[in-house]
This record gives C-alpha cells, sequence and structure tokens, in this order.
C-alpha cells in the first residue's frame, strides 16, 4: 500500500535529494546485472526495501562522483564561470579517479576521461567524444540545488553548469542535454512542482534548449567530421532526449507497478533512458520514496543509477524527513553528503 506523506512541514530538500540519490544507489548496487527474476528470488517476495547490514552501507561511483562536483561547486568562486569552476572539477575527479576507494566498478569513460584530464589535456580533448553513458548525469545533482538565491546561478547558468560538468567526460551531445534535463526536474521539484506535470514541463523546457549551444562554457566541443554548427551539434542531444520523454509521458499515463520498469522506458546505461527510467519509477510512487527507490532496484538495467537518480528526485521532492532516519546514520559518506545538504539547505 502507498504511504501518504504531509509534505506541509518538509524542509532540507536539498539533503534530501543528496541523501536519497546516495540511499537509492546503495539500495541498487546489489541488483545491477540481475534479471527481475533473480532479484525477486534473491530479496521475496517483491525486492528490497532496506539498506544493507553493513556498517557504513557502501554506496557506489555514481555517489563518489556526484560528491565530486558537489564538493567542487563549494571549492570554486562565485559567481561561476569556466575560469571558476573547470580546475575545480577537474582536480575533484582526478582525485576521485586515483583514489583508493574508487574500487566500485567505475564506467570506463570516466576512468579513461579522468586519465587523460590527469594528463593535463585540454578538458575537450580529454573528454570521451561518443560517449552518452549515464556518468554524465547520475552525479549532476549539486547543479539542480543551484538557485539565484543560494548562489547566484540563473537557470540558463544552471543548464551551462549541468551540461560542462558532463562534458569533462562524456562528449555526446545526448549526454550534455540529459544531464541538463536531469537538473532541471531536480530544480523544479525543489521549487515544488506538482510530479505530475514534470514530464510536459521537461518537453517543454527541451523545446526551448534545443538550439543553444552554452559557447562560453563548451567552446570548440561541437567540432566533428559532418557537424555543420554548434546548434546542429546540441539539437542531436535534445531530439535523443524528447523521443525519450515522450515515451515517459506515456508511460504514466498508464503507469505499471508491477513491470520491469526498464521495458517501459529503457535500461538506463545511455544518460537519456537513465533520466527517464529514474523519472518514471518516482512518479510511479511521488509521495512514497522507499517504494520508488525500490522499483527503480527491482530492474534489469543500471538499477544502482536508476535508482540513484530516483532517489534524488523523491528526496528534492519530500526533502529529508521523507527518508527513513535511521539510514542517514548508517549511509557511507555521510558527513560529506550533510555538508553539501546543509551548504545548499539554508
Amino acid at each position: 500500500m502507498q504511504n501518504s506523506i504531509d509534505r506541509s512541514h518538509h524542509t532540507q530538500r536539498a539533503s534530501g535529494c543528496l541523501f536519497g540519490a546516495a540511499y537509492g544507489d546503495a539500495l541498487g548496487a546489489d541488483t545491477e546485472f540481475l534479471s527481475v527474476d533473480e532479484i525477486l528470488h534473491r530479496y521475496p517476495p517483491t525486492g528490497p526495501r532496506e539498506l544493507a547490514q553493513s556498517s557504513p552501507v557502501r554506496v557506489t561511483d555514481d555517489t563518489q562522483m556526484m560528491l565530486a562536483v558537489g564538493e567542487a561547486l563549494l571549492t570554486a568562486a562565485q559567481p561561476y564561470s569556466i575560469k571558476t569552476l573547470e580546475d575545480p572539477l577537474r582536480d575533484a575527479f582526478v582525485a576521485w579517479n586515483e583514489s583508493s576507494e574508487n574500487n566500485r566498478a567505475p564506467g570506463m569513460t570516466c576512468i579513461q576521461a579522468c586519465n587523460y584530464l590527469a594528463c593535463g589535456l585540454p578538458w575537450y580533448k580529454a573528454t570521451i567524444s561518443q560517449s552518452k553513458g549515464c556518468g554524465a548525469n547520475m552525479r549532476v545533482a549539486p547543479v539542480g540545488l543551484l538557485t539565484a538565491a543560494n548562489s547566484g546561478v540563473t537557470a540558463q547558468g544552471r543548464a551551462a553548469i549541468a551540461q560542462f560538468q558532463a562534458a569533462l567526460t562524456h562528449g555526446h551531445p545526448t549526454g550534455l542535454a540529459a544531464a541538463d534535463l536531469t537538473a532541471r526536474a531536480i530544480a523544479e521539484l525543489i521549487a515544488g512542482t506538482d510530479p505530475s506535470s514534470l514530464p510536459e514541463r521537461l518537453i517543454d523546457y527541451a523545446h526551448s534548449q534545443r538550439s543553444i549551444y552554452h559557447a562560453d562554457w563548451l567552446g570548440p566541443l561541437w567540432r566533428r567530421p559532418a557537424i555543420q554548427s554548434p546548434e546542429s551539434f546540441i539539437e542531436r542531444g535534445w531530439d535523443e532526449c524528447l523521443v525519450v520523454l515522450e515515451r515517459l509521458r506515456q508511460a504514466v499515463q498508464t503507469p505499471d507497478r508491477e513491470g520491469d520498469p526498464c521495458r517501459i522506458t529503457g535500461a538506463g546505461w545511455v544518460a537519456e533512458e537513465a533520466l527517464v527510467t529514474g523519472l518514471y519509477c518516482f512518479l510511479l510512487y511521488p509521495e512514497d520514496p522507499v517504494s520508488a527507490i525500490q522499483r527503480a532496484a527491482v530492474s534489469s538495467g543500471d538499477s544502482d543509477s536508476i535508482a540513484c537518480l530516483t532517489g534524488a528526485f523523491a528526496g528534492a521532492y519530500l526533502g529529508m524527513s521523507a527518508w527513513p532516519a535511521a539510514w542517514q546514520m548508517r549511509i557511507e559518506y555521510r558527513e560529506r553528503l550533510a555538508r553539501l545538504g546543509e551548504a545548499w539547505d539554508s
């Protein structure tokens, strides 16, 4: 039975978002690469609903890289620009890559790009230009928390930063657009947008951004064989995202709380599918965050990244108090998560 949550007193939405991402990541970590039948056999009768009993409860590279982005944002001088943010992001990504804790089966795109960044290559040469893996957007949640009030960032500034942090490792235009959409969804939910309107609002947003290339941030990234202009480069990314957003719009009209979400909106290995499948799981249970990340974890695709995004969306909408209180003391990196949450909750 779906729980009903009173949102009238909910605060700490930034903390709820960041901790929610970590909770979803941890819950989905043990189900990645398994079929739904295998997951249900291992976690009867309906899949995992409680965090592991280990202390701390381990997360994956998804949360680690989200922390890297968040801490780079706190380190960088404001107002944000490529001059103030490039080095903190580069340093944070390289430090993550070289850390002894980078032992959670990270994606090869991130590893390769971070190795190139460590060599001092310009970021637009270090990036893996044809990759649109979900590593571009499973870490972008902190960017969605930036507002004019807490950091002087406009909506267009937030869009540019979301795309830029993606571009350091994933240079495909769809990776950029999907990261932008993920940050936008979080910003909408932080602001109290009705979740049921989110698919249509994101479709409208994608159309509004379709030909906008953030040249001050992305520089020569667009220059590829057969690409005639910056606009035609980024339009390809938005068009691919619009295809899956339409899939999401149709899916939420006839929600299926029993089936494998990956068969409905995509397996999540690529950025745009991770976005919409994470959103779909959240929209199945917009008032019940634990059921939402459970649904995401019981999936046949990139379960930890999907559940990480689902948890970020749910926490941004419902706030920190919607999560089981006992989880906060047990999750890995809780001090770092709390520090970031406090920075943007105030």
